[in-house]
């Protein structure tokens, strides 16, 4: 019983964390789609694999370091979890200078890649061009989520990102709706309301003393390794289903053009919110599986796999 109950502890803060995380670009579209037609949400969804890869990074790396934190937290050695939280920090950090580059450098050539031409490829090139300025607050972020809810902060961790969410949706309705404007401010929307969930979970991670930056420059290759690892399957897990919606806007821009690609947004928005769901499922067991792990409790751990 009491397993069941940390479970759901652990998994429905998860769920709603995750479901939360991929609305940004559903309520970027329902606005932007609702103010300037097909050809606007049409954009962003074209231009939403780019942001789903940021999402993706933060989260393996994120989840790669929480993992190795917990396992060495159960096993009461504090300095060498530490480690890894210095690690995943330094590996987000560095990523979010490599990605803003990339992405701010090439938004032209990532476009035309995922299909774009003529104003949808222009409205792109709008929306990505601020959305790369903001990668870093992305990335980051949603790094830091796993190790809140690694510390017993799954509640925390699911306000966090409804923070972010909300201050999206007040903006994109002022930006918008009533000020007239298009997607370029629905994406400044969207980095403010990402720049909310990274402050508030850089808020916990300070308070709490989870915060650091400290390590040995001869554990930086190990820990590293480590931590990629881990967390190439929560990336590749996060970034699969991005894979089909690239091939299917590309055929939608082929046959039916900008009208085909903005009702596939439609149903894309909804399946993708029925995968995050699951994967808020299997993040919030993360934690409960790397704590029993290292304690050596592996019946509990099975009980949580079978609830899981």
């Amino acid at each position: 019983m009491r397993e069941i109950r940390t479970f759901f502890q652990y998994v429905i803060p998860s769920i709603f964390s995750f479901a939360l995380s991929g609305v940004y670009a559903i309520v970027d579209g329902f606005f932007v789609g609702n103010s300037i037609g097909d050809i606007g949400i049409s954009a962003i969804n074209i231009a939403y694999p780019v942001s789903a890869v940021l999402q993706a990074l933060g989260t393996g790396l994120g989840m790669g370091g929480a993992v190795y934190y917990s396992i060495n937290k159960a096993e009461k050695n504090e300095k060498q979890a530490r480690k890894f939280v210095a690690g995943a920090m330094w590996l987000l950090i560095i990523t979010s200078v490599i990605l803003t580059i990339i992405t701010f450098v090439w938004t032209t050539p990532l476009l035309r890649f995922l299909g774009a031409e003529g104003e949808l490829l222009s409205l792109g090139e709008e929306y990505i061009a601020i959305i790369a300025l903001g990668a870093g607050l992305q990335i980051i972020g949603t790094g830091m989520i796993p190790f809140i809810r690694n510390h017993g902060g799954s509640f925390y961790a699911m306000m966090s990102m409804a923070a972010g969410f909300i201050k999206n949706i007040i903006l994109d309705y002022l930006f918008v709706w009533i000020f007239h404007q298009g997607v370029a401010e629905a994406a400044i929307a969207t980095v403010i309301g990402q720049g909310v969930t990274f402050l508030t979970a850089l808020i916990y991670m300070l308070r709490y003393q989870q915060f650091t930056l400290s390590m040995m420059f001869s554990d930086i290759a190990s820990v590293s390794k480590n931590i990629i690892k881990i967390g190439i399957a929560p990336f590749g897990l996060a970034m699969t289903p991005n894979i089909s919606l690239i091939i299917i806007n590309c055929f939608s821009i082929l046959y039916g053009g900008e009208k085909a690609v903005a009702v596939y947004s439609c149903i894309a928005y909804i399946i993708s919110i029925v995968y995050l769901i699951f994967q808020g499922i299997g993040d919030g067991s993360q934690p409960i599986f790397s704590k029993y792990y290292g304690e050596g409790n592996f019946s509990n751990l099975r009980e949580i796999r079978k609830l899981a």
